[in-house]
């Protein structure tokens, strides 16, 4: 049996804390945008860290983020099979304040200005949530967890090819999406 954590190797622990834990809200928001909901996603990451910990001693470096979307992607996959006859929620009826803080901090300049950011984030956040699966997951590998795209061919078991076109096909529906809401708004 390989040393490891599972042996109670505290120099493996060290370095597990040390590669893995800053990539946690990362991997709790691909979990967030992949599950659609809180709890569900708390639920993914920590199973997902736990799996990470058990088969530390697989992991072959250098590039740790990758291997923990992998794994959270199982995860979150064995949760689709699970809650696959269970009723789901669609996309419009998701609370705009359930989602977690923006991934970026900017100074505010005017209230004006804070609620149209407020809005227009919740609304990507929301147009985001209704993208169909894959495109939705590869838009968030790439956009949001600047992942390359041999990076999220690997953590989605897919040909490279495949990732570009899912993304170009994902920004279309995005913007798409976006440009009917700026319609409506009208």
């Amino acid at each position: 049996m390989p040393t490891g954590i599972a042996n109670n190797d505290p120099e493996q622990a060290r370095r597990f804390r040390e590669l893995a834990l800053p990539h946690l809200d990362a991997v709790y928001t691909l979990a967030r945008y992949l599950l659609r909901d809180a709890a569900d996603a708390d639920d993914a990451v920590q199973e997902c860290y736990l799996r990470a910990l058990k088969h530390f001693h697989t992991y072959q470096g250098p590039a740790i983020k990758p291997w923990l979307f992998a794994i959270l992607r199982n995860v979150c996959n064995a949760e689709y099979a699970r809650r696959a006859h269970a009723p789901s929620t669609g996309a419009d009826e998701l609370p705009e304040n359930a989602e977690q803080a923006p991934l970026w901090h900017e100074a505010e300049e005017t209230p004006e200005a804070a609620m149209v950011k407020q809005h227009d984030v919740g609304t990507i956040r929301r147009l985001i949530a209704g993208i169909a699966e894959p495109f939705r997951e590869t838009l968030v590998l790439r956009e949001i967890e600047n992942l390359s795209y041999r990076e999220i061919s690997d953590v989605a078991e897919v040909p490279v090819g495949t990732v570009m076109s899912r993304l170009a096909r994902a920004r279309a529906m995005l913007r798409s999406a976006w440009l009917a809401e700026q319609e409506k708004t009208k």
